[in-house]
């Protein structure tokens, strides 16, 4: 029978609350006194990870996540957590059975369909001891052993059926191993050269293969290394773009406000405190729920000192301690500054004054092709907003004979947008870099040339070329946009491609000054949506300068 229904809003079926009570019977709390065992109690944002990762469909009765993120930063308790569940999943009923006769959520253990091999991975074998050991404590402390029959070995535990053992990515039998879970620790440190990236696509292959699972624990990563938890964060963003029909993830990542200051005491505290959540050891307990949970073991004041060492680089702080995702050591922006200067509730309506930013590309010969990108900005506040963006999927679609399709520009969208945005707004200005584009360019610029009130040139009002010998133009624009966002003098809709190219985006130093470009002449991470948002900006500046800023129903308060 299908699940009998939510008895309170909100309310999903899961098996989270069964894998909860499994915890507080069987496990023992790692790094307490041997002789006086104390039973694993997870926090209650680990509960609700639990409820999420194990939720079930409510008529099939399956597993709805087959991948977990959960990021967090250091000390907060990812990897004795992740550990408790990897013993779950080797023997517990975790595999979705349907529902019982009252339509409550059933499961079984994995021996009952196959031998269960649990796998706790990482990229070194220190980074294994971060789950490894306490998982040892775990199952050696308390009567699961026992109750389980498990022979825990330094190394190794055995199970009745099946094993539970650390790998690393130097491991040369982990392709086709059936692993039906595996933990991976510190994905952000995972990276193509230490094999990280092979080894999580290996893993993640092997659990689709039996309808297992597995569960990444990153600290925040460094956009634009590359790394797993950066490219996990993207194929989650992919989904929710509608940019990927994937299914089955399920990201939970808490990072402190955006706005906390390092330098001021009580915006550290208060930000420490958001993402250290259960676990901070503030005497007034978890801020995040009402009434607050009881104070936790990370210490905060500790980590506070850490802050106030001038030794510490501040980049390294922000990422392990506030678990903030910031930015590469060459990022022209920081996400801490694109996230402050978002406004999710601003919205644009027919009619509104408006400039127009674009920066197309076409079919390379080699490497993933550029995106194409048309941002608006509004006159009167200087709010950016996406009006399309057009980019490759970041996998390639295969076609009907097996072979990957070939991503081009839809140009015919492209066009269509821009016809349907100077129908739709009062547009006074449009910069667009036309290479590649020239001649759609010079269309736009025969069409809506004379309805422009502000414009790059007298013979052509629209090109505004990026690249070539204007270097100090260009250089001067992005200082501008530059500056107008880090002191949130413009807006934006927070669109994620918009963000995404803005984060890409590399500072390379010239004679003339900052540039930007693309970490690498063939990286997926593109930057157009951000050299369009530039061009927007940069046509906004020339229109207030041409006296355009004031909407024609506002001037000098009268009405036209």
């Amino acid at each position: 029978m299908p699940w009998r229904g939510p008895e309170f809003e909100g309310e999903r079926p899961t098996l989270g609350w069964y894998v909860l009570d499994w915890m507080i019977q069987n496990l023992a709390q790692p790094g307490r006194d041997e002789d006086d065992p104390q039973p694993f109690l997870p926090t209650q944002e680990q509960a609700d990870f639990l409820c999420g990762y194990y939720e079930l469909d409510p008529v099939s009765g399956r597993r709805l996540i087959r991948r977990g993120l959960l990021s967090r930063p250091r000390g907060w308790g990812k990897s004795p957590f992740v550990g408790a569940i990897a013993l779950a999943e080797a023997c517990a009923d975790v595999v979705a059975d349907g529902f019982d006769a009252y339509g409550e959520p059933v499961g079984r253990p994995w021996h009952s369909l196959r031998t269960p091999l649990v796998r706790i991975a990482a990229v070194t074998e220190q980074q294994t001891d971060n789950t490894w050991l306490p998982l040892l404590e775990m199952a050696r402390g308390g009567s699961l052993s026992t109750d389980y029959g498990l022979e825990c070995l330094d190394t190794v535990i055995y199970l009745p059926r099946g094993e539970i053992t650390p790998i690393t990515s130097s491991a040369t039998s982990v392709k086709g191993d059936p692993a039906c879970f595996a933990s991976l620790d510190q994905t952000e440190e995972w990276r193509e050269s230490n094999g990280g990236v092979k080894l999580a696509k290996t893993l993640r292959f092997n659990a689709v293969k039996i309808g297992g699972s597995l569960i990444e624990t990153p600290n925040a990563y460094t956009p634009g290394e590359g790394s797993v938890a950066e490219n996990s964060a993207a194929d989650y963003q992919a989904i929710i773009d509608g940019r990927s029909k994937a299914r089955g993830i399920l990201v939970d990542h808490r990072e402190a406000p955006g706005e906390t200051d390092m330098t001021d005491e009580a915006s550290l505290v208060a930000g420490l405190r958001y993402a250290y959540g259960d676990s901070a050891d503030h005497p007034d307990g978890c801020v995040l729920h009402d009434p607050p949970c009881p104070p936790g073991w990370s210490p905060l004041e500790g980590i506070t000192e850490a802050f106030y060492d001038t030794s510490n680089e501040p980049q390294d702080l922000r990422a392990d301690f506030l678990n903030q995702i910031t930015h590469a050591s060459d990022a022209w922006l920081s996400q801490p500054e694109v996230r402050a200067s978002s406004d999710l509730g601003r919205t644009v309506r027919a009619g509104d004054r408006i400039v127009i930013g674009f920066d197309g590309s076409r079919k390379r010969a080699r490497g993933v092709t550029d995106a194409t990108a048309l941002i608006g900005c509004r006159l009167s506040d200087g709010h950016l907003f996406t009006i399309g963006v057009w980019e490759a999927p970041r996998r390639p679609v295969i076609g009907p004979d097996g072979k990957p399709v070939e991503w081009q520009v839809p140009v015919v969208e492209v066009l269509a947008a821009v016809a349907e945005a100077f129908a739709t707004y009062d547009v006074v200005g449009m910069y667009a870099d036309p290479a590649k584009w020239e001649s759609h360019v010079a269309d736009w610029e025969a069409a809506y040339g004379p309805r422009l009130k502000v414009k790059s040139t007298r013979n052509h009002p629209i090109e505004w070329w990026m690249t070539g010998g204007r270097s100090t133009l260009i250089v001067r624009a992005l200082e501008k946009f530059h500056t107008a966002l880090t002191e949130c003098e413009l807006t934006h809709d927070g669109a994620s491609a918009l963000v995404r190219h803005l984060l890409n985006a590399r500072r390379r130093e010239t004679r003339s000054g900052i540039m930007i470009m693309k970490a690498n002449p063939d990286s997926p991470d593109k930057i157009d949506a951000a050299v369009a948002a530039v061009l927007a900006w940069q046509c906004r500046l020339d229109a207030i300068a041409a006296g355009l800023a004031v909407e024609p129903e506002e001037m000098g308060g009268f009405t036209f």
